[in-house]
């Protein structure tokens, strides 16, 4: 074991594995959802967002475990996924019954937003492959176990709002890479939308505190921390206009002191004066010290994602030795990077990173 007891990366085939469904994204660009007559298309998951990261930008070795339908989407969305460059060993193929009534493939319609007019996210997600998937689909033992290993596992609350089974699948996949000694993340990322009908914050919670005795770092925003886990943030308005960062000190001090599995805790910290600039910072616990980036002025061209970027940044820094403070500033400044383009994931590369956190520059580079 190496330090914050990661399994050495010679013995492990996989640096990262990620738990969660992976969508299509269709994206109408500078235009509107209701209007649009043309889409772009993207692949996206917010589990799987962070694995593409850590692959493309940061080049260590990730894999996805999910399930797709068999059928053109499905294979649209493999293709899409072929060029992150994440392994596809654990993709689950499942039979297309000609109309997607026993199982499909998720759709997600997002609009970027600018200005005064925010972001807009539709779900069409229903009955999906993904959300089918149950206890037994995979041999985690194997996959965790001496002869693949990984270093990591990470997945979240997006994938146990889909269905009653895809907390027991979280919880089989948790409790067997703790077992083989793998680190566990888990992003919080609550969707009103996808507990609405699932049973709506008190679902949420109930769920999420169940999985979190099994987690090692756990990423969430200022909502996140109320809705999933029932942890309130003080003296904040509805809009969260404004983070007084003492306000999270104390309340991540209350989610460690009842979850003291949790070593690390990881929040971005974003203020939005409108679609377009957001103020952009973050701040994290680490076995019993604070780190903080703060806020400052970013522009932004898609928002979608950016939290998952800023997870895979500062799991780079975890994963590659740094000290937190270190892999904080790389998850803010690879975060700000991803929402400057199109899409889920991100486009940057690592030496952009590097001179992102060294300070803001927009000189151009040739």
């Amino acid at each position: 074991m190496t330090a914050l007891g990661l399994r050495p990366a010679t013995d492990c085939r996989f640096d990262m594995v990620a738990l969660g469904e992976v969508m299509l994204r269709l994206d109408p660009g500078e235009r509107r959802i209701h209007t649009t007559r043309s889409f772009d298309a993207w692949e996206g998951g917010g589990e799987y967002n962070v694995a593409r990261g850590l692959r493309r930008c940061f080049g260590l070795r990730t894999a996805i475990v999910t399930a797709l339908a068999d059928n053109p989407v499905g294979r649209l969305i493999e293709d899409l996924m072929l060029q992150g460059g994440v392994d596809l060993s654990y993709l689950r193929w499942e039979a297309f019954d000609g109309v997607g009534r026993e199982s499909r493939n998720g759709l997600n319609f997002t609009e970027r937003g600018f200005g005064p007019r925010g972001g807009v996210g539709v779900y069409d997600r229903g009955h999906t492959a993904a959300s089918r998937m149950r206890p037994g689909d995979v041999d985690w033992p194997v996959l965790f176990g001496p002869a693949l290993g990984a270093r990591w596992l990470h997945t979240g609350g997006v994938y146990a709002a889909l269905s009653e089974t895809t907390p027991l699948v979280l919880k089989e996949a948790m409790q067997a890479a703790r077992s083989a000694g793998t680190r566990v993340s888990y992003d919080l990322n609550y969707r009103a939308s996808l507990w609405r009908s699932f049973g709506g914050k008190q679902k949420a919670r109930e769920v999420n505190r169940a999985l979190a005795p099994y987690v090692d770092v756990l990423f969430g925003n200022e909502e996140d921390f109320s809705a999933a886990l029932g942890f309130e943030l003080e003296g904040v308005d509805a809009e969260f206009s404004d983070l007084p960062t003492h306000s999270f000190r104390r309340m991540i001090a209350a989610v460690v002191k009842e979850y003291p599995n949790v070593t690390t805790v990881a929040t971005t910290l974003r203020t939005a004066r409108s679609a377009s600039v957001n103020g952009w910072g973050a701040i994290a616990y680490h076995q019993g010290e604070f780190y903080e980036v703060a806020q400052r002025p970013v522009e932004i061209l898609d928002r979608v994602g950016g939290g998952d970027s800023f997870a895979s940044g500062f799991l780079y820094g975890l994963l590659s030795g740094k000290d937190p403070g270190w892999a904080l500033e790389c998850g803010v400044a690879h975060g700000a990077l991803a929402m400057s383009t199109p899409g889920d994931t991100t486009m940057a590369t690592l030496a952009e990173v590097l001179k992102a956190m060294q300070g803001p520059s927009a000189r151009i580079d040739r």
